[in-house]
């Protein structure tokens, strides 16, 4: 059973950064595309950002482009995807999740309905 579990989440002042942090207990963690998503008081799931099984290809939403980045490390001990949120605002207040799509995918999907697996989410909260 592959399980996604997310780390890193709190309260940040506006400006303030961030990293998140998703574990994945994967065999062939390594094939997965990945993503993280959010969701704001009173909003719809909003996608963040993705990136393919290789690093090589990374997409963002609109509304995160140029202050937040994702990575991934494939590495047998690490097994992870992180999130690095700079410049936050307070409009970034939301649950972050943690997706995963086994699909060997050459560019990352946008689309939350594309991914199989999920994280329970974790908490960010941006002070003005």
């Amino acid at each position: 059973q592959v399980q996604l579990v997310e780390s890193g989440g709190g309260l940040m002042r506006a400006g303030g950064s961030l990293i998140l942090s998703c574990t994945v207990s994967a065999h062939t963690f390594g094939t997965y595309t990945m993503g993280w998503f959010r969701r704001g008081p009173g909003n719809e799931r909003e996608f963040v950002a993705s990136i393919n099984w290789n690093g090589s290809i990374t997409k963002y939403g609109d509304s995160v482009k140029g202050r937040f980045t994702i990575s991934r490390d494939n590495a047998d001990n690490a097994k992870s995807v992180y999130l690095q949120m700079n410049a936050l605002k307070p409009e970034d207040t939301a649950v972050y999740y943690c997706a995963a799509s086994r699909a060997l995918a050459r560019e990352p999907y946008v689309e939350s309905d594309k991914y199989t697996y999920w994280g329970q989410g974790t908490q960010v909260t941006v002070s003005s």
